[in-house]
């Protein structure tokens, strides 16, 4: 059976991984087998790639790439994969980074990644995307540059835009965690029951 998938994505210190907590605690208390797939950016810089305002092509590739196997490793044992920062967000800041330096992408390096965010993208069951909020500092060892956060946000709205992908937006009250993990249990019965037939 395929595990059902939620990804989220948004600018850093917007509530993303208290969201993911707080719901796969939910879930676990509904005795849903749960997998996380974790922020890979410091995976990233400990392989040597550049990340935040130094982000590259293969920096952010290898960020997608990456997030999808352990996606698709995380489906072989769980009920539900949870995504923190699903592949359109590696998108966001990239774009985020060449913005701020005054660069850009290749023509065809840009369709690799946005085609490839546009499939896998179609692949979460639901996609949610933080709405940053200025007046929420910035968690303690993040990137201090708060016009960089701004941007990034910007630019993920930009490629959710782009790519047509539908999405929720979640702020950071996580006020709406039952209802998710209602609607994330309801598509593993399903998926349950067409497996039975």
């Amino acid at each position: 059976m395929t595990a059902i998938k939620l990804g989220i994505a948004g600018s850093h210190s917007t509530g993303k991984t208290s969201f993911l907590t707080k719901l796969a605690q939910e879930l676990s208390d509904r005795r849903m087998r749960v997998r996380r797939v974790g922020d890979l950016g410091t995976e990233a810089r400990k392989c040597g790639f550049a990340i935040l305002r130094d982000h590259s092509f293969e920096s952010t590739l290898w960020i997608m790439s990456r997030g999808i196997s352990e996606e698709l490793k995380g489906s072989l044992e769980s009920d539900i994969v949870l995504v923190d920062r699903s592949v359109p967000d590696a998108l966001g800041y990239l774009f985020a980074a060449h913005k701020l330096r005054g660069t850009d992408l290749s023509h065809s390096q840009r369709d690799y990644l946005l085609n490839l965010a546009m499939h896998h993208g179609r692949t979460y069951d639901i996609h949610c995307k933080t709405k940053l909020d200025p007046n929420i500092p910035l968690a303690p060892g993040r990137d201090q540059d708060m016009n960089f956060r701004e941007l990034v946000a910007v630019e993920i709205d930009n490629v959710f835009s782009m790519l047509s992908l539908e999405h929720q937006v979640v702020d950071s009250k996580n006020d709406r965690i039952s209802s998710f993990a209602d609607d994330l249990v309801s598509m593993v019965r399903e998926n349950q029951k067409k497996t039975a037939h």
